[in-house]
C-alpha cells in the first residue's frame, strides 16, 4: 500500500468510500499501488493498468488499455469517440461496487494478461484525426507555423488537435490555437514543461506557476 494513496484517500471529500473498496478489490490481484496523474495507479511489472478517479457524479476504474478488453458484461464506457485506448467502469453507490467484485477481479485479470501478452491498441494516425478549419487557415497564413507543427512527434500533434477539435465553437477553436502558437513554434506538446524547471521533463508539473513571467 502506497501512503501517497494513504494520504489521497484520507482528503477526498466525496465517493471516500467507494474509492477504498476499489482499491481493496485492486490490491487483491496483486497489482503494484502507485500515484499517479494525482490519482492511485495500480500497475503490474511497472506497466500502468488500472486507474482509480472520481468525478462529481460517479467514481470510477479507468483500465488503461480496457479498448483491448472483451467486455462481456458491457460495461466499459468510452468517455469520448476520441479516447483510443483507455475505457471506464463507472459507479455510483458502495452497495454497486460490492455487488461488482467478482466482475471486476475478472476485469483486472484480464487486464493483466493483455499487458503479459504485449498487446497494444491501434492508435488512428495523424492524418485520420480532424484538422479544424481555424488551424489550416493559420497555416495557410503562417507557413512557419505549419512547418513547426509537421515537425511535432505525432503525439504531440494528436494532443493539438484534439483540444482544438474538442469545441463546437469556432470563436473558441480560434483562441486555443492562438494561445498554442508560440509553444509550437518552439516544438513543445500542449503538455510539455516551458519553463525548465519541472521535476518530470519534458511533462509539465506546474513548475511554471511559481516562475514570474511564465505562462503556460
Amino acid at each position: 500500500m502506497n501512503p501517497k494513496v494513504d494520504t489521497f484517500l484520507s482528503n477526498v471529500t466525496q465517493w471516500q468510500e467507494e474509492l477504498e473498496q476499489l482499491r481493496s478489490i485492486i490490491l487483491d490481484c496483486g497489482l503494484t499501488e502507485d500515484f499517479k496523474w494525482m490519482h492511485p495507479c495500480y500497475t503490474f511489472e511497472k506497466k500502468n493498468i488500472v486507474l482509480i478517479h472520481g468525478f462529481k457524479e460517479y467514481c470510477a476504474l479507468l483500465f488503461m488499455k480496457g479498448a483491448l478488453l472483451a467486455d462481456t458484461e458491457g460495461i466499459l464506457i468510452q468517455q469520448t469517440e476520441n479516447v483510443q485506448s483507455g475505457r471506464q467502469i463507472r459507479f455510483s453507490s458502495l452497495k454497486e461496487i460490492k455487488k461488482m467484485e467478482v466482475v471486476l477481479k475478472a476485469y483486472i485479470f484480464e487486464a493483466i494478461e493483455v499487458e503479459k501478452a504485449g498487446l497494444k491498441v491501434e492508435h488512428k494516425k495523424t492524418e485520420e484525426f480532424n484538422f479544424p478549419e481555424e488551424l489550416k487557415n493559420k497555416f495557410k497564413e503562417n507557413a512557419v507555423l505549419k512547418k513547426a507543427f509537421e515537425a511535432l512527434t505525432p503525439g504531440r500533434q494528436r494532443g493539438y488537435l484534439l483540444y482544438f477539435s474538442g469545441s463546437q465553437n469556432a470563436t473558441t477553436r480560434e483562441a486555443r490555437i492562438e494561445k498554442y502558437i508560440s509553444r509550437i513554434l518552439k516544438g513543445k506538446g500542449i503538455t510539455d514543461c516551458v519553463c525548465g524547471l519541472s521535476k518530470k521533463m519534458p511533462a509539465c508539473d506546474g513548475s511554471h506557476k511559481f516562475v514570474k513571467g511564465v505562462k503556460e
